[in-house]
């Protein structure tokens, strides 16, 4: 084989590896910043100072992720085959820019409920679940499954920034939450909307 092949073999992973770490990057920041101070990490907030298992709350937390961003990635990895590439950039564009807004609108404590028929996991796992349902970080993993090809990478990287962001209601509590200026947290993760939205613009 001639040494042009391997140089085209070496460009091509790398240009895999990048697309992998945009993806995970992306979707774990977007997520991670949306979620702060949204419904489900508040519910995190409220099952934590119940139960007082940590541990468990977190990983009823991940469980509920993985099965609802997983379906919310896949569904949005299969709209994407469904309409032409033009229609989904500027789909795409104009729901990242929905949201932008969207998360500046802080959610309220009195939507937050709780069963207590189940131990702590499995309470957490349901109500994480339908929590998360029709929730803006969720709409959010139905959009980035469009916008990249692997829902798996969106999956990985979505969950990821719901247990980051859920670690820190559950361990470090409301102390550290009223700390946080919740004010600046969503203008942040406004931004980052509204540049992702711009960035599909001008990639795809």
């Amino acid at each position: 084989m001639s040494s042009r092949f391997f140089i085209q073999k070496k460009e091509d992973l790398a240009a895999e590896r990048e697309v992998f770490l945009e993806a995970l990057l992306n979707s774990f920041l977007l997520v991670f910043a949306g979620e702060m101070g949204d419904k489900t990490q508040l519910l995190s907030l409220v099952l934590a100072a119940r139960y007082k298992k940590p541990w468990t709350i977190l990983a009823g937390v991940t469980v509920a992720t993985l099965l609802n961003h997983a379906l919310a990635s896949w569904f949005g990895n299969y709209v994407a085959s469904l309409v032409s590439p033009t229609a989904l950039k500027w789909g795409l564009a104009l729901i990242f820019f929905a949201f932008a807004a969207w998360i500046l609108i802080p959610d309220k404590e009195g939507e937050i409920k709780t069963g207590s028929r189940y131990g702590a996991f499995f309470t957490t796992v349901i109500a994480f679940f339908i929590a998360e349902m029709g929730d803006k970080t969720q709409l959010a993993t139905i959009a980035l499954g469009a916008r990249y090809d692997s829902a798996a990478i969106v999956t990985l990287g979505t969950t990821a920034g719901m247990i980051a962001s859920n670690a820190l209601a559950i361990f470090l509590g409301e102390k550290l939450l009223k700390k946080i200026p919740m004010t600046y947290v969503r203008i942040f993760a406004c931004v980052l909307f509204v540049i992702f939205g711009v960035a599909i613009l001008v990639a795809m």
